[in-house]
């Protein structure tokens, strides 16, 4: 069985051709590689079967491990996936207004840790009661379908008035799948590993509404990750760093080999201390670089506008922090808070990352995208390479509610006649977002604690 065989026989229920065209080999010398096969007993009848287990890759989402079973006695199958990557530094939630036929056929990508909810129907499939799998909204309906009417014999039999209730309650889900009216799927998944397609990538889709957050403790707790200590103290001689290099040990994020991160402690002129983060790897060349903000969140955001007219822009140095979005309207392009983390670069540099995200997307100029979005990106391509290059005028916008990005202007302390940088309030959804609402940094030793 060739490598692309034994990733179709692989395949999860509902993925289709498009989900199956994702699968990659982890190197071209895996192009060949073959399924681990292992006997073992079949819970339907109770036989011996076959399991096939195939370490691969989908761009953009990292290692899965891709298993199947199959059982010659019954004829019995299964199929799923498990995340082989690391866990992602945030959790993600995905928020999609369905409204057409088109949304249902939206490739998702579930994990187990992934919860998933339809609030008009108050239905919710809880973390870990299923296993990973790559699928449609629709097939994540009628997963949701079947695993209710499983015991449904059993229940007309014993309770009569509960079958009828899920019976009702089938056929609702069921007029889902007609999208007779708009409804609201919300997949969230503290590991970060799962994804909801954009089919108007690399532009916002004004339906789809994806937000970082920060795991609570229960999360970690789920996810098996030990929590920092929230009261652990710094040491009483306070160490000047700025001009030491730190280092410490990690992993690889590609290949998952042992590799060394460099930290240090870095002024930018006019604005404030940050930590920079690099990451070099030995076995395979990965490098990566990210960037923490050294200080607290800012009282006001920040809007900073510049506009784009010679070749010498591309050279200003740029701190984008994890909660600044990019926009460039010319494009009708825009980048979410959250999407390619800290990153102190410079204005090319960060146009060469979008142009990075965008091509790596299987989603959109990969085996699962059609001719017309691969027409239309290709133009999207073509009109931000010109910008990179000088030759096509634009405006370049970041918006960061905390107030920690920064835009070099290269004409300080003097004004630069094409750099805006306004302060604004935030508004409560964007403090809500950054925790802000629920935090008291005055008078909360003062009050009493409240009685249970």
């Amino acid at each position: 069985m060739s490598a692309l065989g034994a990733l179709e026989a692989a395949a999860p229920a509902g993925a289709g051709a498009a989900g199956a065209a994702l699968f990659r080999p982890l190197s071209a010398e895996d192009g060949e590689q073959q399924p681990a096969e292992i006997e073992s007993l079949c819970m339907n009848c109770f036989r011996n079967g076959v399991t096939r287990l195939l370490l691969t890759r989908i761009p953009f989402f990292k290692e899965i491990i891709v298993s199947s079973f199959s059982c010659p006695s019954c004829s019995w199958s299964n199929t799923e996936i498990q995340a082989a990557g690391r866990i992602q530094e945030q959790g993600v939630r995905y928020t999609l207004a369905v409204s057409s036929r088109q949304d249902m056929n939206r490739e998702v990508v579930k994990t187990e840790s992934a919860s998933v909810r339809i609030p008009e129907l108050d239905f919710e499939i809880p973390a870990f009661s299923q296993k990973g799998v790559l699928t449609t909204i629709e097939g994540i309906i009628d997963r949701a379908v079947a695993g209710l009417e499983q015991d449904q014999p059993a229940r007309r039999a014993t309770d009569t008035e509960v079958a009828r209730k899920i019976d009702e309650f089938i056929g609702k889900l069921r007029q889902l799948k007609e999208v007779r009216s708009p409804f609201t799927f919300v997949l969230d998944d503290p590991s970060g590993n799962s994804f909801v397609e954009n089919p108007r990538a690399p532009h916002r889709d004004e339906a789809l509404l994806v937000a970082h957050y920060r795991r609570s403790p229960q999360q970690c707790a789920l996810l098996g990750l030990q929590g920092e200590e929230a009261d652990a103290k710094p040491p009483d001689a306070a160490e000047d760093l700025r001009d030491e290099v730190l280092q410490f040990n990690t992993n690889c994020p590609e290949c998952n080999a042992p590799a060394s991160t460099n930290m240090k402690l870095v002024q930018i002129p006019h604005f404030k201390e940050v930590i920079i983060m690099a990451t070099n790897c030995d076995s395979c060349g990965h490098r990566t670089n990210e960037v923490k903000s050294g200080g607290a969140i800012e009282p006001q955001g920040t809007r900073i506008t510049l506009r784009i007219t010679d070749p010498s822009d591309m050279s200003r140095d740029i701190l984008k922090s994890e909660t600044c979005s990019v926009e460039i309207p010319e494009l009708e392009f825009e980048l979410g808070m959250g999407a390619l983390g800290g990153k102190f670069t410079t204005l090319e540099g960060l146009l060469k990352d979008i142009r990075e995200l965008v091509e790596k997307n299987p989603f959109t100029l990969g085996d699962s995208s059609t001719a017309s979005r691969t027409g239309k990106l290709q133009e999207f391509l073509g009109k931000l390479q010109e910008i990179t290059e000088g030759k096509a005028q634009a405006h370049f916008i970041m918006d960061d509610p905390a107030g920690n990005s920064y835009l070099q202007n290269v004409y300080a302390p003097e004004e630069d006649p094409e750099l805006h940088v306004q302060r604004y309030q935030r508004t409560f959804q964007q403090n809500e977002e950054l925790g802000l609402n629920d935090m008291k940094t005055e008078g909360y030793e003062a009050q009493p604690a409240s009685g249970r």
